[in-house]
């Protein structure tokens, strides 16, 4: 008898990539795999190549709007939508990714006894998963913290991670950057905006830094600087899609923000890095809490963003090098490392066939 599967979230590309990163093992396990989305959030622009089913959803603001009048009406509707969708494909399990559109598709397939496994990536739940909880059968955790607040449901995880980004070339990474491979080689991602942070501290860091290091940079949209470009030793981007497995194979260490899709990548990658997360004055602090873990746990080294200098940069990237070896030994005994598997195995546990 086959097996089907919905997959749901959105609003971020966070909530999107690890449902992509399960498609094709899932496909290959024998899953027809469908998804559920809004019509006009991110998500319907990343998911590509699986029947796609669209339904309204409704966003719970913390602060004052005239919308959160209107949005409980939109979430009730898409309560109603991701029912009807739900009774016509029958699935076996409805695995949730979080954002505000997988809140309604977790009601439904709770209200039909479908079972609903949820995941959350970051150290502390978003509160989309936090509504969605009492409805779970299984929890999937990136993280340890917080595994008894669902006793009988927790399993941590780790985040699943696309497979292609593990079978990168190094020489192409090189080649497509015009980089010698000379020099060790220093990847810098500040997240699919960029990061202003980030690219200051590296344009007045990078005559020192390039005496040392090769330098991938992705800057982010709108920020590429003119006067580096056919900078020796220096390659920036706006934005990495297809290649972006290739520059990871030719790196050695790697400058990155701190959310949870990245870190979990460069953990799978056993790449070392130094994290500057977002402070609390940019986000929820979530960010923060996931370099802390990965610095604890010897994974990563941190640098707050309020401390960052071109002195403090240089120095502890070149500290990062010179230990490499030592966070790559930490991270080969990570169990998280390997999260697409270990939510793949939480879902197979669930098939309902």
């Amino acid at each position: 008898m086959s097996k089907l599967i919905v997959l749901t979230g959105g609003g971020s590309g966070g909530h999107v990539t690890p449902n992509l990163a399960l498609a094709p093992y899932l496909t290959e396990r024998g899953y027809e795999v469908h998804y559920i989305g809004t019509r006009d959030g991110i998500e319907r622009e990343l998911v590509l190549g699986i029947p796609y089913h669209e339904i309204s959803a409704g966003k719970l603001r913390r602060y004052a709007s005239l919308k959160n009048i209107t949005d409980p009406f939109k979430a009730a509707k898409g309560y109603f939508e991701a029912k009807k969708i739900l009774k016509g494909l029958h699935p076996s399990v409805v695995f949730c990714k979080g954002g505000f559109v997988s809140v309604p598709v977790a009601f439904a397939a709770h209200a039909l006894h479908i079972p609903v496994i949820l995941h959350e990536s970051d150290y502390t739940p978003g509160l989309a998963n936090r509504l969605c909880a009492a409805k779970a059968d299984k929890i999937c955790l990136s993280f340890d913290a917080g595994a008894e607040r669902y006793p009988g449901k927790a399993v941590v995880t780790g985040s699943p991670i696309r497979r292609d980004l593990l079978r990168g070339d190094k020489k192409k990474g090189l080649a497509f950057c015009s980089l010698s491979g000379l020099k060790p080689v220093l990847l810098i991602m500040g997240g699919s905006l960029g990061a202003g942070a980030l690219n200051d501290a590296i344009d007045a860091s990078l005559d020192e830094i390039t005496q040392t290091f090769s330098v991938i940079h992705l800057r982010g949209r709108g920020n590429i600087k003119t006067e580096w470009m056919g900078k020796k030793d220096y390659a920036q981007f706006e934005y990495v899609s297809a290649e972006m497995p290739d520059l990871f194979a030719a790196a050695d260490i790697a400058l990155s923000r701190a959310g949870a899709g990245a870190v979990f990548e460069l953990l799978a990658l056993k790449m070392p890095a130094l994290l500057v997360p977002l402070p609390r004055s940019q986000s929820r602090g979530d960010q923060i809490l996931n370099a802390g873990f990965f610095a604890k746990n010897g994974y990563s080294m941190v640098i707050e963003q309020e401390k960052l200098s071109s002195e403090v940069l240089t120095r502890s990237l070149m500290e990062l090098y010179e230990n490499r070896m030592r966070f790559i030994s930490a991270m080969n005994g990570a169990k998280t490392a390997l999260g697409t598997q270990n939510v793949l195995n939480v879902i197979f546990s669930m098939e309902r066939v």
